[in-house]
């Protein structure tokens, strides 16, 4: 995953230690019901799109943004569904991260799938009942939130 260079600024500061970072995802579909997903570079693992929120960046404009840059395809926030706090995740390289996610569900408008970045090693369409065995754990949460079809945001109560 490419580190956007003001988190590669920060840790000219923090080293590999934990840092709170804003992120987005994406749940993706056509117009037949499918879902937009990526096999990520770093662990083989089918994911649903996702990225880190530029400074200042809304997260709606994020997480439209990382749809095109990732996959080639346009698409349109239809609802907001989930906002969750991530585990720490260390990084391949030795970093930490944790990440406040807000996730979306979104309308394919154009474009067409395909890798569109190093982050990614394939970009493809599945039926919700027909998901990849190798997906990621926390995409299985964001999808189950997604398509449970709440017209209310998911989040956790304190």
């Amino acid at each position: 995953m490419p580190i956007p260079d003001f988190v590669a600024a920060l840790r000219t500061h923090v080293g590999h230690d934990p840092l709170w970072l804003s992120g987005v995802s994406a749940i993706v579909l056509d117009d037949d019901g499918r879902v937009l997903l990526t096999r990520r570079a770093d662990n083989g693992k089918w994911a649903v799109v996702s990225g880190i929120l530029e400074p200042g960046e809304e997260p709606a404009a994020a997480a439209v943004r990382e749809v095109a840059e990732e996959t080639g395809v346009h698409a349109e926030i239809l609802r907001l569904t989930s906002v969750d706090v991530t585990e720490p995740i260390t990084y391949p390289n030795g970093d930490v991260a944790q990440y406040l996610d807000v996730s979306f569900v979104m309308r394919a408008t154009g474009g067409s799938a395909r890798v569109g970045d190093d982050e990614n090693l394939e970009v493809a369409w599945f039926a919700p009942d027909e998901l990849p065995t190798l997906l990621a754990a926390t995409s299985a949460l964001l999808l189950g939130k997604a398509l449970a079809d709440r017209r209310e945001a998911w989040f956790r109560y304190p």
